[in-house]
């Protein structure tokens, strides 16, 4: 095969060519300037439990619901009820006040070959009492919207496809030239070459990296480090791993996503299996389903993608997680539910971004959250030589394989502890994958900690797992 063939493969990892064939087009993109003001939420009937099906409705409305969304995190209804809500990613968000929670995808509308966000407006979503058991449908529109009545708003991020380059094979092969270059750059890591990926198509290896409704158009920086955190960290070990306290590990085994873009599930569940690990000693040790997941939630987009938060927090709240035994991993879209609805499920509460809301997060905080509590789910960019990582510790190089990426996937991963090397002082993250025992360091990596490598420090989540009986 043609050299220049080969060097293409590398960046395939992160281009938009898969639109035409996932499960979900890609989600709206409205930032929090978008989002905040104030909004007027029209709710259906309730009495429904979490089953109802949200996903058509448009009434008939039982009553309304104003509510102002003020900075950082401060809702405040009609009535002055003051609650709580954050922006998810750039998909949506969630309120909660006056006991009750209301959670939707931002609108939008794929025309042609080209995502338009309507970021004043919401898809049908999910209103419920807190305790999960009183369920009814809304749609939400800002009623101090900056733009007129049906006025479509395009955001610069959204994209068409028609420009797309025009690649000599679908298929991945190891550039042996771009590796020889990553490891001449740089001696903090390995780059090598994996057979076991040669052959693999372009759209599979998007889904590895996080699959197309993953991607997050603009992500927040670290939050500032407020002296009562800085002071906190200060007082951790230079030095810790959940897979190794006391010669005990509380971490899941390694597994593999394959083709399929759930890497948000494996991050989110391997979140909760290693807390309930933690929480019993070792005593309960379940391994949930990614597939419950892919083919049942209402909150994903299947092998489309999806994010750690609506997940290992808020499906597992509303819905619980079923074990892998109820739903063994196809990696694949199956279109319908198969998980039994007489499947035990495990649930979790408290779900929430580290520092409490979208865009609170910082390293200290990770380790303050990671060393207390356990290991937390990120999403981080997936740059063009990540994928070659053997050994050591990561940071992106600036090589790519030939071509500049289109689009950057979020792939979603566990951090199960945190280290400083003992020769050069540099700082580092360890983090579970789910890309097998075959790749990086028995399918965990480490990367750079301490400057927002590739996006890791932004936005990493957590939730408290509730012990079943």
């Amino acid at each position: 095969m043609a050299a220049a063939a080969k060097t293409t493969m590398i960046s395939l990892i992160l281009f938009v060519s898969f639109y035409a064939s996932v499960l979900a087009d890609t989600p709206a993109n409205c930032t929090f300037e978008d989002i905040k003001g104030k909004w007027v939420f029209s709710v259906g009937s309730g009495g429904n439990s979490h089953s109802v099906d949200c996903n058509n409705f448009t009434g008939p409305f039982k009553s309304q619901l104003e509510v102002t969304l003020q900075y950082p995190d401060v809702a405040v209804d009609q009535y002055g009820n003051i609650g709580f809500w954050t922006i998810i990613y750039n998909q949506g968000f969630e309120v909660v006040v006056s006991g009750r929670k209301y959670f939707a995808f931002s609108k939008f509308e794929k025309q042609g070959k080209e995502v338009v966000s309507y970021c004043h407006e919401l898809m049908p979503g999910w209103a419920h009492d807190s305790l999960g058991h009183d369920w009814a449908c809304y749609m939400g529109k800002k009623a101090s919207a900056r733009w007129d009545s049906g006025r479509k708003v395009s955001y610069e991020s959204s994209h068409t496809l028609s420009n797309i380059l025009k690649f000599e094979s679908d298929t991945f092969y190891n550039d042996m030239n771009f590796i020889d270059r990553i490891n001449s750059a740089q001696s903090s890591w390995k780059a090598a070459a994996y057979p076991h990926l040669e052959g693999l198509r372009r759209e599979h290896l998007l889904g590895m990296a996080g699959g197309p409704a993953s991607r997050v158009a603009a992500r927040p920086s670290p939050a500032p480090v407020t002296r009562e955190v800085y002071e906190a960290a200060a007082k951790l070990p230079d030095n810790f791993d959940w897979r190794n306290v006391d010669g005990v590990n509380y971490v899941s085994p390694i597994r593999n996503q394959g083709a399929c873009g759930s890497c948000y599930s494996f991050a989110a569940l391997a979140m909760d299996e290693a807390r309930i690990r933690i929480m019993t000693n070792n005593t309960k040790t379940p391994v949930f389903s990614p597939q419950d997941i892919v083919d049942c939630s209402e909150y994903s987009q299947g092998c489309a993608g999806g994010f750690p938060y609506l997940i290992g927090g808020k499906y597992a709240e509303d819905f619980g997680l079923a074990l892998e035994a109820d739903n063994p991993y196809k990696g694949k879209d199956q279109g319908t539910c198969g998980t039994s609805s007489s499947a035990t499920r495990h649930y979790a509460t408290k779900y929430r971004y580290v520092g409490g809301y979208y865009g609170a997060c910082n390293e200290p905080l990770m380790r303050l959250r990671l060393y207390e509590d356990g290991p937390v789910a990120i999403g981080f960019e997936v740059l063009t030589d990540f994928m070659q990582y053997k050994g050591g510790i990561y940071h992106h190089t600036g090589l790519t394989g030939g071509f500049k990426p289109f689009e950057l996937t979020n792939h979603a991963v566990l951090v199960v502890g945190y280290g400083v090397d003992s020769t050069t002082g540099e700082k580092y993250w360890i983090t579970k994958n789910s890309w097998g025992e075959k790749w990086g360091e028995n399918g965990f990596f480490r990367i750079r900690r301490g400057t927002d490598e590739c996006a890791f420090e932004s936005m990493a989540v957590e939730s408290t797992p509730i012990i079943p009986l």
